[in-house]
């Protein structure tokens, strides 16, 4: 065999085992080629879920805002329903306090009324009667008092009262009357009487415990023997008394206010109520009730004009005080003087002093001078 045949075997057998080699690379290629498509599909895939994790992201990022709003709205509402509820309470805790200052001033109250129910009346008993009559006004129990003024009189005035209210405005209108006296005549001058009297008048009440009212007194025994008499009763202990300090008639209503020493007495006499006391002669049924102390705390005050009522002055001492007094009494009752019918009249002549009563003008119980 040649040098050349034996070259091409040989570069036959070294054709051979490139062509083994490139198809040995081939499947390398091919298995590359495959492992390069599964990468690509597994490229795609993971861009697929990468996309879709970003959407589902994104549409997470939205909900979870979303929620937080709401939270956050939720928040302020419950922390508004909470201040409203701190608010509420402390006007609560207020309106107890509130309460609990009128429940006691009114257990003030009520105890002050609870000593008062306890006795029958504070003052004397007086008999009264319903006449058919009736009053538009408040609801509640109320008392009139009437008005007793005693005015000073200066000398040289006369006071005159005039059925009519309008003769008695007549006369003030003309401020000046000449009034004949025989010879002579004189002139007066016309002022109309005016007093401040209260309006309204609100008084607190306490019972005293040292002091009790003594009503239906016998009115045939002398004064000072009612006051020995009682003091006599209510100074010994088997009467339910103790020792008097002071007894005291008040003459304006018939009833004895007695004081004792020590606190104690009053009460106990008041509750018993009716006491059987011996005058001598005759034993006479009293009763007792509690003694009130009163403290104006609110008083209104009004101007008060007397409408039938006329005030004379300037009037000179020239004659004897009744005969001047008749003449002016018979000058104003002349309707041609612009007067009317005159009823009553007081004449204080100079250098003298008189005191004249007022009382409440009413249609059947006239104004008394």
């Amino acid at each position: 065999m040649s040098t050349e045949d034996f070259s091409l075997v040989t570069d036959g057998e070294s054709l051979d085992n490139k062509q083994k080699e490139i198809q040995k690379y081939k499947k390398r290629h091919e298995s590359l080629l495959k492992d390069q498509e599964l990468l690509k599909d597994g490229i795609d895939t993971n861009k697929t879920f990468a996309k879709e994790f970003r959407q589902r992201a994104k549409e997470r990022k939205v909900l979870i805002e979303e929620e937080n709003k709401k939270c956050t709205k939720t928040i302020q509402k419950e922390k508004e329903k909470c201040s409203n509820i701190q608010q509420e309470q402390r006007r609560l805790q207020m309106e107890i306090l509130k309460m609990k200052e009128e429940l006691q001033s009114l257990d003030h109250k009520n105890s002050s009324l609870k000593k008062q129910t306890e006795i029958s009346t504070a003052v004397p008993e007086r008999r009264v009667v319903f006449q058919g009559k009736t009053k538009e006004g408040a609801h509640a129990v109320s008392f009139d008092v009437n008005s007793r003024i005693v005015y000073p009189m200066e000398g040289g005035t006369a006071l005159i009262t005039f059925e009519e209210e309008d003769v008695a405005q007549k006369i003030l209108s003309q401020k000046e009357h000449k009034v004949e006296l025989g010879d002579c005549a004189i002139t007066v001058r016309a002022k109309p009487i005016q007093f401040l009297v209260p309006e309204y008048v609100e008084m607190e009440t306490q019972v005293c415990p040292r002091r009790i009212l003594v009503s239906n007194l016998p009115k045939e025994e002398p004064e000072d023997r009612t006051l020995d008499k009682l003091d006599i009763y209510f100074s010994k202990k088997k009467n339910g008394g103790g020792e008097v300090e002071d007894t005291d008639m008040l003459h304006d209503s018939g009833t004895v206010v007695i004081t004792f020493v020590d606190d104690n007495i009053a009460k106990r006499l008041s509750d018993k109520q009716d006491h059987e006391v011996d005058f001598g002669r005759k034993k006479y049924k009293v009763k007792v009730t509690p003694f009130l102390n009163g403290e104006i705390s609110q008083m209104k005050i009004c101007n008060s004009e007397c409408m039938r009522t006329v005030l004379l002055m300037g009037i000179p001492d020239i004659m004897e005080k009744d005969n001047l007094q008749d003449n002016l009494e018979i000058h104003f009752q002349k309707t041609t003087n612009g007067g009317g019918e005159v009823e009553g009249i007081i004449y204080n002549p100079l250098g003298h002093t008189t005191l004249a009563l007022f009382e409440d003008d009413s249609p059947k119980d006239s104004q008394t001078v």
